[in-house]
């Protein structure tokens, strides 16, 4: 009788530790999927206002130009060559204007692609400053901010055409704040 109780107990254990061991192996399987094909993002700054605000919380789909290509009006995440306070270099959330092949011009505060004229309703003011005269290469993209007085973009040399391998993914859904939860 007491050989049968231990029995069982140690029955019960082993149930327990298998228990434990699917709900931590699901769990990673989980987690790597989820770091595998989405990745969350904080937005820091200004640049993209008004249609992202700072610490707005997005979460980026990282296999979206896996199988596709980046398209006109696309908000993506890229990394660039300018420096955080910390030494690493900086992502930045943009929209992209133009892709390969298209040929853009920024003159007199409005945008050309094609020789025609974005009607862009979703940036900050009505005008966007600076000179820009190209054509967009192979394998790169032209973004700007929405917020064009205050973004730090494709029209800077510091940032310039943006290589497409630089992509990090596509602005999915922004979660947070909560009254504001969007897809994109």
């Amino acid at each position: 009788m007491w050989e049968k109780e231990e029995m069982e107990k140690m029955s019960n254990v082993t149930k327990e530790i298998l228990d434990w061991v699917k709900t931590i192996v699901v769990s990673l399987v989980i987690a790597l999927v989820i770091t595998t094909f989405i990745r969350p993002t904080l937005v820091k700054g200004s640049s993209m206002y008004p249609t992202l605000e700072e610490n707005d919380y997005l979460i980026i789909n990282k296999i979206a130009y896996k199988s596709g290509v980046p398209e006109k009006g696309d908000i993506v995440v890229f990394k660039s060559d300018l420096m955080q306070e910390n030494g690493k270099k900086k992502d930045l959330v943009k929209r992209i204007v133009a892709v390969e092949g298209d040929q853009i011009q920024v003159t007199e505060g409005e945008v050309y692609v094609n020789g025609e004229m974005l009607d862009e309703d979703y940036i900050n003011g009505d005008y966007t400053d600076g000179y820009v005269d190209i054509e967009v290469p192979k394998g790169y993209v032209f973004a700007m901010g929405d917020n064009r007085p205050n973004s730090l973009d494709s029209r800077d040399s510091r940032v310039g055409i943006v290589p497409v391998d630089h992509i990090v993914g596509k602005v999915g859904i922004r979660l947070f704040p909560f009254d504001k939860i969007t897809k994109f």
